[in-house]
């Protein structure tokens, strides 16, 4: 709280007139940068119809995301503010339930992808196990540029079950 009264110009007093405990603020803390995140992903539901197309700039998006957050930021949530922790990870179910899942449910429909893939399996391995993917046990960000982790976990991942009906291959997975 000192340091964020500092960054603020602000007394600790003033913080806490408006947020009862640290848990409070960082959990609404949270809540703004999810908010702000749908903000942008509804602006690529808006602009894009392909639905792979929409799982790679929302992706992309994510780990940008991520990379914010960083992961020591991340690993105190989990450890100290578990109101946080929570608001977090429930999103991160819900989102991926709502908006991820039915883009691959789409683009298998539309046979851009195996119909057999797993979907429930790719979700958990590729969307809700992004942070783990790259930042345990080691961030992957430190080691190796952005672009080529992105292409890595998310971009092959996808490549991997693409089909021949897919037209725009080049374009996306090049």
């Amino acid at each position: 709280m000192n340091e964020l009264a500092s960054q603020l110009g602000i007394s600790k007093k003033t913080i806490y007139k408006h947020f009862k405990t640290k848990d409070e603020l960082i959990t609404k803390g949270v809540r703004f940068i999810i908010d702000k995140y749908l903000h942008e992903v509804d602006k690529i539901l808006k602009t894009t119809q392909d639905p792979l197309e929409r799982i790679i700039l929302i992706q992309k998006n994510s780990l940008k995301y991520l990379i914010y957050f960083n992961p020591s930021f991340l690993y105190g949530i989990k450890k100290y503010y578990k109101n946080a922790a929570i608001v977090f990870e429930k999103f991160k179910e819900k989102f991926i339930e709502s908006k991820l899942k039915p883009l691959l449910k789409e683009a298998v429909e539309k046979e851009y992808l195996c119909q057999n893939l797993n979907i429930d399996l790719f979700c958990y391995l590729y969307f809700l196990k992004l942070q783990n993917l790259v930042f345990e046990p080691k961030n992957l960000i430190d080691m190796y540029c952005e672009e080529d982790v992105f292409k890595l976990i998310v971009i092959n991942s996808l490549k991997g079950y693409i089909t021949p009906n897919y037209k725009d291959t080049n374009r996306l997975f090049s």
